[in-house]
């Protein structure tokens, strides 16, 4: 962190050889003005949010739900089924049946496409999480609410999800990590058919403007970090109090 600012303050020729040493003369202001200016900032954080925002939703509540379900069933069938839903937390994603398969469904290239493939590929990591939660939950809880006349629904949403709050709250904090600094899939899905920040930081840092510009390039690495970690700052409290007390519990 140290580097990555001290670098973005730094002028052209200071930059050129990243090192330890804060710049002789700062130019903070002057570098964030030009990337803000000429690196399409806003229209790359909007395409980051609609990309991150929809697929962390449904990640969480599909995951939620599963998770839910495999919990409270019992049984081989049901073990087979939790050990395949978070298999893909170690089993890698076959990029280029991605690829193929958005292409035949008309999705590549495409921000629905994304969400679908991001939806896919944290899935499993948050089925992991939540099941493990709801394995403390006492089941009185879910009988006491049947008894009163509640159906799945309404068990779901009324007392199981009110207690995964402290859980999805850390599963969101790590998948939003992850969509927001993905390059990789973003750059064989979207193909440049969509700007989000890692991947227009990708392009640009390949074009005129940016080309042995390295004061330009860690300034919009700070730019691109910022967002993220004044939320991780915001609710470390809260998620981790969070978290202890659904331990205690």
């Amino acid at each position: 962190m140290w580097l990555v600012v001290m670098t973005a303050g730094k002028s052209q020729g200071e930059a050129l050889s990243p090192n330890l040493a804060p710049p002789t003369d700062w130019q903070l202001w002057e570098n964030l003005r030009e990337v803000w200016d000429r690196g399409r900032i806003p229209s790359a954080f909007a395409g980051s949010l609609l990309v991150m925002v929809p697929a962390v939703a449904g990640v969480l509540v599909l995951g939620s739900m599963a998770a839910w379900v495999l919990a409270r069933r019992t049984g081989r069938a049901y073990a087979v089924l939790y050990a395949a839903a978070i298999s893909g937390i170690v089993l890698p994603p076959a990029v280029v049946t991605i690829v193929l398969l958005l292409r035949q469904l008309g999705l590549a290239g495409t921000a629905a496409g994304m969400i679908g493939v991001y939806a896919g590929i944290y899935l499993s990591t948050v089925i992991f999480f939540v099941t493990g939660f709801v394995r403390t939950i006492p089941l009185e809880l879910e009988e006491a609410a049947r008894v009163d006349g509640a159906g799945p629904v309404k068990v779901f949403v009324r007392i199981i999800l009110p207690l995964l709050r402290p859980v999805l709250a850390t599963a969101t904090i790590l998948i939003c990590l992850y969509v927001w600094n993905d390059v990789f899939y973003a750059f064989f899905v979207l193909g440049g058919r969509l700007d989000t920040l890692p991947l227009n930081l990708f392009q640009v840092a390949s074009a005129g403007l940016y080309l042995n510009n390295w004061h330009l390039i860690f300034m919009y690495v700070v730019l691109m970090s910022l967002p993220l970690l004044i939320v991780f700052v915001v609710a470390q409290r809260k998620i981790i109090s969070g978290i202890t007390s659904g331990a205690v519990k």
